[in-house]
């Protein structure tokens, strides 16, 4: 079982540079280790998969690393997909039809209308649907730092939203399962609040 004090696993699928990531989470006290296989998730309290750039790259977590990271979060431990990281966790995206996700938060991502600057890049502000640990301190209409082309659609699960274009989930969460389209490393204050609540779900 997981501890308050166990690492978190920052996921590296070559999809950007994980350094504000781990330095967001080192600001808030946490212990952070990036894992070089799927066997090295055991020792993981909680699991982070950020990322940034085509969907394409997340080919790089094959079927041992999916098989690794459903079962650890089968098993209560929390995940946080950010940005393409969420994106991820969804059956799939428009950007690489023919690429499966993780498939553990229905429906499939898509590209953000023409008829705004795409891509979204700057603050916005949440829209809060519905309540959530994650978003604990936060307020509606805080400001958050996106950075995308595509999104997540509404669903469900989707516990704070944005508009930019088209609506879509900012902010999801399903058991242990939790995701943001924004960067909470590069979103100030309530973006740390954010993952001092994530780590706080260990």
């Amino acid at each position: 079982m997981a501890r308050r004090n166990d690492p978190v696993a920052l996921i590296d699928y070559r999809a950007g540079n994980l350094t504000s990531v781990r330095k967001g989470l080192a600001a808030i006290g946490a212990q952070v280790y990036t894992p070089d296989a799927p066997s090295d998730l055991a020792r993981a309290g909680a699991l982070v998969v950020p990322g940034v750039g085509h969907f394409n790259a997340t080919t790089w977590l094959d079927n041992a690393w999916r098989a690794a990271i459903k079962e650890a979060v089968t098993a209560g431990m929390p995940l946080l997909g950010i940005c393409l990281g969420l994106q991820w966790l969804f059956d799939g995206s428009e950007e690489a039809p023919d690429l499966a996700g993780l498939g553990m938060l229905t429906g499939r991502c898509f590209k953000l209308p023409a008829t705004v600057k795409v891509p979204h890049v700057g603050w916005n502000s949440l829209e809060i649907a519905q309540p959530s640990p994650l978003l604990d301190g936060i307020t509606d209409g805080t400001q958050v730092y996106f950075t995308h082309s595509y999104a997540a659609p509404v669903n469900p699960h989707m516990v704070a939203g944005t508009t930019h274009g088209a609506r879509f989930a900012a902010a999801v969460q399903r058991e242990a399962v939790w995701g943001v389209q924004f960067h909470p490393e590069k979103s100030g204050e309530a973006g740390l609040q954010i993952l001092r609540n994530f780590i706080g779900l260990i």
